[in-house]
């Protein structure tokens, strides 16, 4: 399928790696040119790299923490970039530490805050209002499972996503969406990433069990019996990038093998 976005220009964050590169990869399948933002230089510059010389789109890497001014600035600058007229936008930051809610002080909150519902905020609206002019806009979310199931060891990604989610339900269904600019959140459950395998690592050592058995057991959670792939995750999004996903607004999509219980 023509996803009719050949030519377009698309931001990713967290593009290095995991989900991020996952979305890139599929993006610049499509045609899309690419700015990609990681904090890691290396890992980033190389993930560009590969993917200019396989598909032949413009990809600007910016290493940068887009969590801080200076680094969405740096978003905007970057030489040869389409600045803030992006078409697509697809957010994602890495989850906060999961603990004991009694052990957050003000400043831990505030940086989960800052990065899992403040950044994407201010990469919208930076965006969005561009993306309405011209009459087209895709801005996609990565956030978590855990926005529609909690988990209550992982309190400051269920409170700071969940306020995105929140803003993102209002703000999707304001005017832009006539002007042909929506606004969803991917919420994934357990991929085959790094953060995933380091979750792992912290269950076997906390069960005395080894990384094999515990990775067993919890695909025996999924009816899937699989991880997810960055790479049919990286299809979801750019569908929801697509001309044919017009329709789609304001939605929360779980791609997670079946794993949430509920009906809705």
């Amino acid at each position: 399928m023509d996803l009719g976005i050949a030519g377009r220009w698309a931001l990713v964050c967290g593009a290095s790696k995991g989900l991020g590169l996952g979305c890139a990869q599929a993006l610049a399948r499509e045609g899309v040119h690419l700015v990609m933002a990681a904090r890691g230089a290396e890992a980033l510059q190389q993930a560009a790299n590969d993917l200019r010389a396989r598909t032949g789109v413009q990809v600007l890497p910016v290493a940068a923490d887009v969590t801080t001014p200076e680094g969405r600035s740096a978003l905007f600058r970057v030489p040869g970039g389409p600045g803030t007229a992006l078409d697509i936008v697809v957010t994602n930051a890495g989850g906060p530490p999961p603990g004991d809610f009694r052990q957050w002080d003000r400043e831990v909150w505030m940086k989960a805050v800052e990065a899992n519902m403040l950044t994407p905020i201010e990469l919208i609206k930076a965006t969005v209002d561009g993306m309405a002019e011209r009459g087209f806009g895709r801005i996609v979310n990565i956030t978590s499972s855990a926005v529609k199931a909690p988990i209550d060891m992982l309190g400051l990604s269920n409170g700071a996503r969940s306020g995105l989610t929140g803003f993102v339900a209002g703000v999707a269904r304001s005017s832009l969406a006539a002007q042909g600019v929506t606004i969803n959140n991917l919420l994934p459950g357990k991929f085959d990433t790094d953060r995933l395998r380091a979750t792992l690592v912290g269950a076997a050592h906390k069960a005395g069990l080894s990384i094999d058995e515990v990775r067993v057991a919890q695909m025996a959670q999924i009816p899937a019996r699989r991880f997810g792939t960055p790479e049919e995750f990286g299809a979801i999004c750019a569908f929801l990038c697509s001309q044919q996903a017009a329709y789609i607004n304001g939605q929360n999509i779980l791609p997670d093998g079946g794993a949430f219980p509920g009906t809705y």
